[in-house]
């Protein structure tokens, strides 16, 4: 009973990597909209794919710590963007690059152009605790995204929201871009079907056991 339990368990969890599936490829493929148009609800923009342009401010740049790629240790470059008649900037993940530590990082070789016209999808600020506070002697190096102490972090507001740039660059100097989730099924199908074979071992098994006594 119990690998069959486990089996069913992995067929919901199966359907509900469907449904979310379904979900973010409404959102990642649909038209490209302006940031502006974006609705207030942050839970309604995210994984919406927008345009952002506008300046880097290159010297309020913050470190997204512990973020691995292909088993490679680093983090995530968020830089804010200045548009033109706004007064909020909006973070954007500019992408990886190595980090021995995973929190420690020179970003000066990192610097794209003074402007930024590109593509990417929204994300949303994590609402569930714990944030643990950055180290005293890395104030910009954060593990989680806590808006909260972000906004003290900054000179200017910033949204409720930052994107994730997917635009590939011609700069050398371009960070590797961040890869949105893959949109497949992930191992649950092949999880139920073993555990609904170990069911059947166990049963078959019993049953010679028991007509061979």
């Amino acid at each position: 009973m119990i690998c069959i339990s486990l089996g069913v368990w992995q067929l919901r969890r199966l359907a509900a990597r469907k449904k979310e599936n379904a979900f973010l490829a409404q959102r990642r493929f649909a038209p490209e909209v302006p940031l502006d148009s974006l609705p207030k609800d942050t839970s309604a923009s995210h994984f919406r794919r927008v345009r952002v342009s506008g300046s880097y401010d290159y010297n309020h740049e913050i470190i997204f710590t512990l973020r691995g790629r292909n088993g490679s240790p680093g983090i995530n470059i968020l830089t804010p963007v200045l548009r033109n008649r706004h007064d909020t900037a909006v973070l954007v993940n500019r992408g990886w690059i190595y980090s021995p530590d995973g929190v420690t990082a020179d970003l000066n070789p990192w610097r794209e152009s003074d402007t930024v016209n590109a593509s990417g999808f929204v994300e949303t600020f994590p609402t569930k605790g714990p944030f643990p506070p950055p180290n005293p002697a890395r104030p910009t190096s954060f593990r989680r995204l806590d808006r909260a102490r972000l906004a003290k972090v900054f000179p200017y507001p910033i949204a409720d929201y930052y994107v994730v740039i997917t635009d590939s660059s011609t700069s050398a100097s371009a960070p590797p871009r961040v890869e949105p989730l893959p949109l497949d099924e992930g191992p649950h199908r092949n999880y139920a079907v073993q555990w609904f074979s170990f069911a059947a071992i166990s049963i078959i098994g019993i049953t010679v056991f028991i007509r061979r006594t």
